[in-house]
């Protein structure tokens, strides 16, 4: 199966040479010698002129490998509540990108609640937006998305065990990548003080208090099952450590403070 962008002249430029002239102005440049290697890292997905910086910035710390699984919410409710991609290509201004099939077979076969299914991909910005990025920096990428509807956290657990082992047992490097963006069209003071409550649960590499913060506070972090899943993950993998690169919001583009998007990136090692 062959995905288009579903994106592409959007959220991002659609044409190799300015989406690549984007991409060297949002990306900021860091010697090889200081990035590090990460389990995983959490980038917003919204039109590059509003939180590309973030994303550019949160990439740019961290080595990106081969092979990197991306987990986005669904927005539209079409497909399995938890639709993984396995076989296939994605087509992207930047080349064609090659679903990581060895990889996505073991996600699936490590878990009940993951479904093969491609229907959730077709139309979901969430995980296409950070595919640019990681093309930028890793010319042989490849990749394998799950798009992740509203599940209970028992699930979010237990996908991340199967994901765990699924990394285990590739034996290559992996980065898992977790699309989210913040609370939504609030006032900056609004959104900022429920993100923040998000944000220290990321920074604690606490899944279940980011789970029960963001329904209890009723933050509209529409990516809470993805970075749940990646915090679970990681941690199964061995994380000791979260750190917020950077925290924004769409007002610094739109000069609107009145109502705004969130946008935070991490790096989890």
């Amino acid at each position: 199966m062959k995905r288009s962008p579903a994106v592409a002249h959007q959220f991002y430029p659609g044409t190799l040479s300015t989406l690549s002239g984007m991409l060297s102005d949002l990306i900021p440049s860091t010697p090889s010698a200081s990035k590090q290697d990460a389990l995983a890292v959490v980038s917003p997905h919204a039109g590059y002129v509003y939180s590309g910086s973030v994303a550019g910035e949160t990439f740019a710390r961290v080595n990106i490998p081969e092979d990197v699984i991306i987990l986005g919410p669904n927005h539209h409710g079409r497909g399995a509540p938890v639709a993984l991609m396995t076989e296939g290509e994605w087509e992207m201004p930047m080349g064609i990108v090659p679903i990581a099939s060895e990889l996505a077979e073991q996600i699936a076969a490590n878990s009940d609640v993951v479904e093969p299914d491609h229907m959730a991909h077709i139309h979901e910005h969430s995980l296409e937006v950070q595919v640019p990025f990681l093309q930028y920096f890793q010319k042989n990428l490849k990749i394998a998305p799950l798009v992740i509807a509203r599940i209970p956290y028992d699930a979010c657990v237990e996908i991340g065990r199967g994901i765990a082992k699924a990394v285990k047992d590739f034996g290559k490097p992996v980065l898992i990548v977790a699309s989210t963006d913040m609370t939504h069209y609030e006032s900056r003071k609004e959104a900022t003080a429920k993100d923040r409550m998000a944000i220290e649960r990321i920074k604690a590499l606490d899944p279940e208090g980011l789970y029960s913060t963001v329904h209890d506070n009723r933050i509209s972090m529409c990516g809470v099952m993805p970075t749940t899943i990646a915090l679970a993950t990681a941690i199964e993998l061995g994380a000791k450590n979260s750190e917020l690169v950077r925290y924004t919001d769409s007002g610094e583009t739109s000069g609107d403070v009145n109502q705004v998007v969130g946008y935070a990136g991490f790096v989890i090692s």
